[in-house]
């Protein structure tokens, strides 16, 4: 069967180059399936969670009894109180075992029957059937369901675990499921930002028996360079698989559909077109930044939801803004609000005790969203589109005047502003000054190891030829040349001969314009403002 990356639904490697589970699947039954664990797996959106509880259903089943459930099969009506919930469990579990085809699915639905054939039912009476099934299983029950976020009511499903934690604590005395797997978005413990306002009273406690879910589900290089050795054994192109692999997790972080969504383009959308006409020069590093800037153009249900997510919760979106557009370093606590929600939707991380966009390519795509918001309203930005048709010079970008251009109307505009303003809008500045540019044709990025306060690195690539540029507040001559040797190092990293240094001067006394200097073998070109 030809095979193909996936980037809609679950995997299966009979149809779909993905990353193999082996080793995720024999550490989920070792430390928890087997120890009798009830844990959550909370990741963002497309993060490989459908995937795994398909494959963890085959993994167990020779130990196992595996009822995989999905809430997605369930209506909202199906949640709206809690006998029509137990009715429509129960009718849900019965489809599950006649579809698995267990020898003692009999014995098994025989108390649920009971619950399709009375006319109102509790959550106790779904509870006291579920147990006497268990007590009747040949083989120990495991519970997955998956999309538990998705409920209509989720109120409901609150009283239902609740239920599920008392038996949890009673399995002693009373059977019950030997393990519990749910998945979703939403944490247990948020499910109540779900919930009307007007019901958050009702809210139980969180539910406190979930073991903590520490295995990882973002993909290593390693793991990506494995993927793409099965689809080089299909097709024999010849090309650096790691190399490849390397620069694909620079981008991702391993964010499961984001990977595959960037192979998926290289393979089916790329590759043939001109410039790209060969497997090695289409899966290369030239490849994959052309299909960053083209994934960045399209909205993908990933993007809508992030943008979603940043409607809601509009402290999440104040943290991002500061930490892209000021370099703000901000401690990382998991139970800080915007910090949960970001962590929980996955588009923040955890980096050197700081909180961090959780990859580069979301940074991208939240730069490109709130600049384009912005656009309509900024002066800025008409001015570099006004301005950018003199800086492109036979398909190349003339960096040198970008910024001399800029030096000039950022005087202009901004030259009575006070420190406080442009430390907080200097390079915003400069960011809308550029993106009308190069945009369609060119991407930049800000390197995230660079960011900080006073530095940031920006990553500008345009038709292939790359450009840094280092924005920075100024704090003394000492600090510059610091800076200055800073740029070097890191062009020495990039294979560059020639950076940029663009330094926001509150000295009275700055010498306003651009020079270029020579350091440590270096051409840097400095910009003051």
């Amino acid at each position: 069967m030809k095979r193909r990356f996936n980037v809609t639904g679950s995997c299966s490697p009979q149809r779909h180059y993905m990353v193999r589970l082996d080793d995720r699947l024999k550490k989920i039954k070792e430390d928890y399936v087997d120890y009798g664990s009830y844990f959550v797996i909370n990741r963002g959106r497309q993060y490989g969670k459908t995937t795994t509880l398909a494959a963890l259903e085959e993994y167990l089943k020779e130990d196992y009894t595996v009822l995989s459930l999905d809430f997605q099969q369930m209506g909202t009506e199906d949640f709206a109180d809690a006998a029509t919930f137990a009715h429509a469990f129960a009718s849900i579990l019965i489809e599950t075992l006649e579809i698995n085809g267990l020898d003692d699915r009999e014995e098994l639905m025989g108390p649920l029957t009971e619950i399709m054939e009375r006319d109102s039912n509790s959550l106790k009476d779904l509870f006291v059937r579920l147990s006497r099934m268990c007590r009747n299983s040949a083989q120990p029950i495991v519970l997955m369901i998956d999309e538990v976020d998705s409920a209509g009511n989720n109120q409901v499903f609150i009283e239902f675990l609740s239920q599920l934690r008392g038996y949890y604590l009673k399995r002693d005395k009373m059977p019950i499921f030997h393990s519990v797997v749910l998945a979703g978005v939403y944490s247990i413990k948020n499910l109540k930002l779900k919930l009307r306002p007007e019901s958050e009273h009702q809210y139980n406690s969180p539910w406190n028996i979930a073991a903590d879910f520490k295995i990882a589900m973002n993909f290593s290089a390693e793991q990506i360079a494995a993927m793409l050795d099965e689809y080089e054994a299909d097709h024999q192109t010849g090309i650096d698989v790691h190399a490849v692999a390397e620069e694909i997790y620079a981008y991702t972080s391993g964010y499961p559909v984001v990977v595959s969504t960037i192979c998926k383009y290289i393979d089916e959308d790329l590759l043939g077109h001109e410039g790209f006409e060969s497997p090695q020069k289409a899966w290369s590093s030239a490849g994959v930044a052309e299909a960053v800037k083209n994934i960045l153009k399209v909205s993908t249900p990933l993007f809508e939801s992030m943008v979603k997510q940043l409607d809601q919760y509009s402290e999440l979106r104040t943290m991002l803004e500061n930490i892209i557009y000021q370099g703000m370093k901000i401690p990382f606590s998991p139970d800080e609000k915007a910090v949960s929600m970001g962590l929980m939707f996955g588009f923040l991380a955890e980096k050197n005790g700081q909180v961090a966009i959780a990859n580069r390519i979301f940074e991208m795509y939240l730069m490109n969203l709130f600049m384009t918001e912005e656009a309509a309203r900024s002066e800025v930005y008409l001015q570099g589109d006004r301005d950018r048709i003199g800086f492109i010079r036979d398909n190349r970008l003339d960096m040198d005047l970008v910024l001399k251009k800029f030096v000039e109307y950022f005087h202009e505009i901004c030259g009575d502003k006070d420190e406080d303003f442009i430390e907080k809008n200097g390079r915003k500045f400069f960011l809308l000054y550029l993106k009308p540019i190069i945009n369609g044709t060119g991407n930049y990025y800000i390197e995230a190891q660079t960011r900080d306060s006073r530095r940031t690195d920006l990553i500008v690539d345009y038709l292939g030829e790359q450009f840094i540029v280092e924005l920075k507040i100024w704090h003394g001559n000492e600090y510059n040349a610091r800076g200055e040797k800073q740029l070097t190092e890191y062009l020495e990293y990039f294979h560059k001969d020639k950076g940029y240094l663009l330094s926001f001067n509150f000295n009275q006394k700055k010498e306003i314009g651009v020079k270029e200097i020579q350091a440590e073998g270096k051409t840097i070109v400095e910009a003051v403002v």
